[in-house]
């Protein structure tokens, strides 16, 4: 029977969807984990099919006029895409100086040894050399200089980008970044926001990449800094494991479905062998 494909294919979207919420729930204590969502879709053959095509009688109706299906039955369904959900993470207190939770839109960038990724996870520490990195040691990076006309230099070099911490030195920073000790001021941590959120991808490591630079919003970013603070993951545990329960109910009645199409079709060729 071909219309056991119709509850798979939902089986197969209930799945990705409790796969989904089950690494949601697990990066609940993440630091700046963004949560991931699914989109739907179904197929309806009816709508594909056009208004004419549709059987509709045009005459008095008899109850059998009320079975047909107009292919409903080929109802497919299936995920349509995943993306992440931005929304703003509860700011934690730490009391560490070297940590930073951002408030609005914004990233910070760092350099990774694929380039310049995005993230919004601010637990630095300082390296040997002095330069503030992330957990995983790649290197936050400064704002771009300004040319004489006032427009951003984007050919700035990757090193001169860096932010270096005099040794034994106490550092405050401001909601802009900007980033002082009793020497002055050292540098501005870069900042960017998206035009886009949605054309960022995920890599991993709390990492996003964006592949348009067009996409990239450098001035005027409302994004602050808050230092001595830690942005916690927009989880919310107790909604998620709802959802995943919802969902694992949904996947068992599929299940029993399948297995009533799997004992019709049982029945018929048992019946079929009796004659």
């Amino acid at each position: 029977m071909k219309n056991i494909w119709v509850p798979l294919s939902g089986q197969i979207a209930q799945q990705r969807k409790v796969e989904t919420i089950a690494n949601n729930i697990a990066n609940a204590n993440t630091n700046g984990f963004k949560k991931d969502e699914l989109a739907f879709k179904e197929h309806l053959t009816a709508l594909t099919q056009g208004g004419d095509i549709i059987d509709l009688p045009r005459k008095e109706w008899k109850p059998d006029d009320f079975y047909r299906s107009q292919g409903a039955e080929n109802a497919y369904v299936k995920v349509d895409g995943s993306y992440t959900n931005f929304e703003q993470g509860a700011l934690n207190p730490t009391g560490n100086p070297l940590d930073m939770a951002l408030f609005g839109k914004g990233f910070f960038e760092v350099q990774t040894p694929n380039g310049v990724r995005y993230t919004r996870t601010g637990n630095f520490s300082l390296s040997q050399n002095g330069e503030l990195v992330t957990e995983q040691g790649f290197k936050l990076l400064g704002e771009l200089t300004k040319k004489d006309d006032g427009s951003l230099n984007t050919d700035d070099s990757i090193e001169s980008r860096l932010i270096k911490i005099p040794p034994n030195e106490k550092i405050s920073i401001s909601k802009e970044g900007e980033i002082f000790s009793k020497s002055g001021k050292i540098g501005k941590i870069s900042l960017v926001e998206f035009n886009d959120l949605v054309a960022l991808r995920k890599q991993g490591s709390s990492l996003y990449i964006n592949n348009a630079e067009d996409n990239i919003k450098r001035e005027n970013v409302a994004t602050t800094v808050n230092q001595g603070f830690m942005e916690g993951s927009n989880v919310n545990a107790v909604k998620e494991m709802s959802e995943l329960i919802n969902a694992h109910r949904h996947f068992e009645n599929i299940q029993k479905a399948i297995n009533t199409y799997d004992s019709i079709s049982g029945r018929i060729v048992n019946d079929i062998a009796d004659f």
